[in-house]
């Protein structure tokens, strides 16, 4: 006999005091298992999350994203993975969505959900964002997570991939302060990944961010998302001529 099909939500956090019980909220009442990874938080992110789960562990030997979430998934049981950030909410037809699909019980089959994503206090929706299709719903013995350092995804090879309805919102930047920390940390993690395997220089760096800001304002219509829009775009450019040029720097240093 078929056992029931079960869902579990999977985390990993450091520091998300301010967002991890809104998230947990959301999902609390209707899933099975929550199981969340600590990378060293020194707020109550900790006391926070075990008021909603006894599975709450603590790995302070950063492996990276891909890493980290697979650590997670080895602590679940459940039937479903469902993973999510601290700043994500699982919206009422979202969740309405997931469970007719753990009720169905597909095999081999990852489910993509639509995230709509706002900063600095406003929803975006262009720029490059929105749609925002990622793969978010799978069995656990099916499919689990890369081992990239940062932007990691789940493997998809050998699934079915459907899209559900309902949005799973993103509350991305709370400031400029909260950009800066958060994309400092993917910043060094993009470069640590391509070190030694990708080639940069000044003339590299200028294109890229031009490019990035060209795509994001123009192509995506980040006009479109008023004033956020250059400034996410003008953001972008920034961020990316610094990825390329730290790449370069550590080139110039390894020749010196």
């Amino acid at each position: 006999m078929d056992h029931k099909p079960t869902i579990g939500v999977l985390m990993i956090v450091k520091n998300e005091e301010k967002h991890l019980a809104a998230c947990l909220d959301t999902v609390k009442d209707w899933v099975d298992e929550i199981v969340i990874v600590d990378s060293g938080s020194t707020d109550n992110t900790a006391e926070i999350a075990k008021r909603y789960t006894d599975k709450f562990y603590v790995n302070k030997e950063w492996p990276g994203f891909g890493k980290q979430r697979q650590l997670a998934q080895s602590y679940m049981s459940s039937t479903w993975v469902l993973p999510l950030d601290a700043d994500e909410r699982v919206t009422e037809e979202l969740k309405l969505e997931i469970q007719s699909v753990v009720r169905k019980n597909e095999k081999n089959t990852g489910y993509l959900i639509n995230r709509l994503s706002s900063a600095f206090g406003k929803c975006i929706k262009h720029s490059g964002w929105s749609p925002d299709w990622i793969l978010r719903l799978y069995r656990h013995n099916e499919a689990g997570y890369n081992y990239a350092l940062v932007h990691e995804k789940v493997e998809s090879e050998g699934l079915i991939v459907k899209k559900i309805n309902g949005y799973l919102l993103h509350d991305t930047y709370d400031n400029l302060h909260h950009y800066i920390n958060k994309t400092t940390g993917y910043i060094k993690a993009w470069t640590d990944q391509r070190e030694g395997k990708k080639n940069s220089g000044l003339t590299t760096a200028i294109i890229h961010a031009f490019t990035c800001f060209f795509k994001m304002y123009f192509i995506k219509l980040g006009f479109l998302d008023g004033k956020h829009g250059f400034i996410l775009a003008w953001l972008g450019m920034h961020s990316t001529f610094v990825k390329y040029i730290d790449l370069w720097l550590r080139e110039q240093e390894k020749n010196r």
